[in-house]
């Protein structure tokens, strides 16, 4: 929303195709991206609607992961956020957004590609909160491979599951125990989950065992009122994007909207999803897609 209150055309409230190609090697920083990505800083205004909430956020350093952390603290959460060593400069600076909306950021090194490191991750956390009200799994890795399923070697692929499902399954598995009833886990899933390119096959594959996933658990849990949900955005322009697409020019240029979402667009669908408002929703797919119709 423009400062003015008014409605804006979405087609025109973020930057637009065609942008400068560039390149940064995985896992990418949000610095160098041109155009810099939106993440809430200067827009998001929060009601209180997650107030004294302690929630675990991976991949909370940069895009889609840091724009949640910030907005679960203007709603009033302590916030655990993991991030990779290489991505420690991004992660400090989702930590200093944090402290400046008053609330309690906990950043921790973590590749949830190990089942050691995942479980060590929600100690910490129960360990300096007390408990988790909400768990977000957000971290994921992808390569795009044009060339395809010939490309995708086997380090690739066991990359991009246990990154993608391992870590969120281990995630869950050890953080259930200490989410209390009215607490919530949501999964990122993905427009790939329903809408495959070739070239990210692989990632596109993990995504739809998300949303399986997701449905799966919620049914699970759901007498014990936990709540499991998961977002499927579409094109969003995070490091991810840079670090792993070979052009960089038109990407989002495909979404009916004409453009990739900015990180900020995706938080209001988490703090929905983590809110007291949606008490009746779980096992629900969240589509933000800029209007890619999916099932």
């Amino acid at each position: 929303m423009p400062d003015n209150g008014q409605p804006q055309d979405p087609t025109e409230a973020h930057p637009q195709p065609d942008f400068p190609q560039q390149e940064q090697q995985h896992p990418g920083w949000t610095g160098p991206m041109d155009p810099p990505p939106d993440h809430g800083e200067d827009s998001y205004e929060g009601h209180g609607l997650l107030l004294d909430r302690k929630a675990v956020v991976t991949g909370g350093d940069s895009g889609i992961g840091r724009a949640v952390v910030l907005a679960f603290a203007r709603e009033g959460a302590d916030v655990l956020l993991t991030y990779l060593p290489d991505e420690k400069g991004d992660a400090q600076e989702t930590c200093r957004l944090v402290e400046q909306a008053g609330r309690r950021a906990l950043p921790v090194a973590c590749d949830i590609r190990d089942e050691k490191q995942c479980r060590e991750l929600i100690e910490t956390a129960v360990s300096e909160f007390g408990r988790i009200d909400v768990l977000v799994n957000n971290a994921a890795y992808q390569m795009s491979q044009p060339d395809g399923i010939s490309a995708i070697s086997t380090e690739q692929f066991d990359r991009v599951v246990r990154t993608n499902l391992y870590g969120m399954f281990w995630l869950c598995k050890a953080a259930l125990p200490h989410i209390p009833a009215g607490g919530s886990i949501i999964n990122t899933t993905s427009v790939q989950a329903f809408k495959p390119s070739p070239h990210l096959l692989d990632y596109a594959m993990t995504k739809g065992a998300i949303v399986t996933f997701t449905q799966g658990l919620a049914q699970m849990v759901a007498s014990d009122g936990i709540r499991v949900n998961a977002v499927a955005p579409g094109p969003v322009w995070t490091p991810l994007i840079p670090a792993t697409m070979p052009d960089t020019t038109e990407f989002g240029k495909q979404s009916p909207l004409g453009r990739p979402a900015q990180p900020a667009e995706m938080a209001p669908a988490y703090v929905f999803l983590a809110s007291p408002n949606a008490s009746f929703i779980t096992g629900e797919i969240m589509n933000a897609t800029g209007g890619t119709p999916l099932p």
